[in-house]
């Protein structure tokens, strides 16, 4: 088990340009409080692919992809033949319920780059093949570069930051977020040298509405495809700066490469 270190970069002045290796502002990474901002809390039935990534508490999302594989963003977790997390399935709290399932190995993408967050995916083998209920299952996967319409309405869910103290900080929360045209998001972003092709971008042009902080690895879903996972952006909800996730079509041959799915 290993973990990334990763340092969080802030905006200095909006004049600021930062070289191009040093231009992630936040990773949604390890945040043991919180939750979706802007959004509304879930049951797991709506969305039995969901996961919590677990040591010591729950630290970042997941998405079911098969019985016996998971996919998170490779921040979360790196290449491990033992890995130390569990995650908990089938449940909206994620301090209780559903069921607690170790892990058999994590396969972090191998050209995940820590700077700039490109190819920020990691597959994790199951210890154990589940059995799918109404409350687990896995989530339909796109083809190998299938796009995602501009407007395209996707909803984002996990445990991370609300930036909102009265909001249940232990149920599940979603959001429906727009998808963002990729010439927008790039140049909105150029200050931190832009996206690449592995990501996608998800979010109101005047923010309120995002990922934030502990939904790292999370799912991003669009016509019951996992989209996305939840990776990186500016703050959370800020105007101006919509969520970046990790674009599955750009990497769908690796993961069936991988996992056989």
């Amino acid at each position: 088990m290993f973990k990334f270190a990763l340092v969080i970069f802030a905006l200095v002045g909006a004049s600021l340009a930062l070289p191009n290796k040093l231009h992630r502002p936040r990773p949604w990474w390890k945040s043991g409080s919180g939750r979706i901002v802007g959004g509304f809390e879930i049951p797991i039935e709506d969305v039995p692919y969901q996961v919590s990534l677990r040591e010591f508490g729950h630290f970042c999302g997941g998405s079911i992809i098969g019985s016996q594989w998971v996919l998170t963003a490779g921040h979360c977790v790196s290449s491990s033949s033992s890995p130390g997390e569990t995650i908990r399935i089938g449940s909206a709290d994620n301090g209780q319920g559903g069921q607690i399932v170790k892990l058999k190995r994590a396969i972090q993408h191998p050209k995940y780059d820590s700077m700039t967050t490109d190819y920020d995916f990691t597959l994790l083998e199951l210890a154990e093949e589940i059995k799918f209920t109404e409350s687990y299952k896995a989530i339909e996967l796109p083809e190998q570069d299938e796009p995602v319409e501009d407007g395209s309405m996707c909803l984002v869910s996990g445990w991370g930051n609300t930036q909102n103290w009265s909001d249940n900080r232990r149920i599940l929360r979603a959001a429906n977020v727009p998808s963002v045209n990729q010439k927008e998001c790039d140049q909105a972003y150029s200050v931190y040298g832009g996206i690449t092709d592995r990501m996608i971008c998800a979010g109101y042009e005047k923010g309120g509405k995002d990922a934030c902080q502990g939904d790292s690895g999370g799912p991003l879903v669009s016509e019951g495809k996992l989209v996305g996972v939840v990776s990186w952006g500016k703050g959370c909800a800020e105007e101006g700066y919509p969520g970046v996730y990790s674009r599955v079509a750009s990497v769908r041959e690796w993961i069936k490469e991988v996992s056989g799915i």
